[in-house]
């Protein structure tokens, strides 16, 4: 069984002061910054960078020439000390970025078992949750929020601030301007809906009750004549208050920038 040196690179340069723990493996030229914790078992592999100041769960491959944990490209950042976390099981793609937060929420975070494919961008103070699929060369804004098991298409940008909702999904080359709800599929440019995540929710286990509802919600809302105020009033008293109806109506109603239709 090797040693945790023996099984850092010697051309890696890792600062004294990071905690690598047990199984972890850092490839040639690799650099690992101060602060920086990393979990057990995982693979850090050649010329990738992990700047400063950033958490790195369990069984994480941060690919080939990736950089996390870099400085927020946001002019109003003055060096305040923030952070990083990724969680356990998430898969970083070659040269994908991953900046550290700003003070106005101090900290990015991406959940466990999610997958940033190559070119990825995810800016300061995003919060993507677990399971999370971001394909290649998606640029995700500051202050933007990606809820769980969502998949975003390649070559998406999304907009400061925006929201996305739990198992939505948005086809590639799309632009997103405003929030997406949960458990639906959006697309173009600018981005429209069209209809449920179907496919998504079946591959979820989605019991057929629920998914009838979410369908009930998805037409009161979107096909139909009523305005998003009037349809938040029907579906309050119309809709069976199952887990996943309150979070859909919650999340339209709490919407800021406006919800994608």
């Amino acid at each position: 069984m090797k040693s945790i040196t023996e099984s850092i690179h010697t051309t890696a340069i890792v600062d004294e002061g990071a905690q690598i723990g047990a199984d972890v493996s850092v490839g040639p030229y690799a650099i690992i910054g101060p602060g920086v914790t990393i979990g057990a078992g995982t693979r850090i592999a050649a010329h990738a960078v992990i700047e400063r100041d950033t958490t790195i769960g369990e069984r994480c491959k941060i690919h080939y020439g990736a950089v996390v944990g870099s400085d927020p490209q946001d002019l109003k950042y003055q060096g305040e000390p923030t952070t990083c976390v990724i969680g356990d099981g998430t898969v970083i793609r070659e040269y994908a970025t991953v900046n550290r937060g700003t003070l106005a929420q101090g900290y990015t975070s991406i959940g466990d078992a999610c997958l940033l494919m190559a070119y990825v961008h995810v800016a300061h103070d995003c919060l993507v949750g677990d399971g999370v699929i971001l394909s290649n060369a998606v640029n995700l804004a500051g202050h933007v929020s990606v809820d769980e098991n969502a998949i975003i298409g390649g070559m998406t940008p999304v907009h400061q601030f925006v929201r996305i909702g739990a198992h939505a999904f948005i086809g590639g080359c799309s632009r997103i301007q405003k929030d997406v709800p949960p458990y639906v599929k959006a697309a173009g440019d600018p981005a429209a809906l069209f209809g449920l995540n179907s496919v998504g929710l079946d591959r979820r286990g989605f019991p057929e009750n629920v998914k009838s509802e979410l369908k009930r919600a998805y037409r009161l809302f979107f096909n139909s004549k009523l305005n998003i105020t009037q349809a938040l009033a029907r579906a309050k008293d119309e809709l069976h208050p199952y887990p996943e109806i309150v979070r859909f109506i919650t999340f339209i109603s709490e919407s800021e920038r406006g919800v994608t239709v």
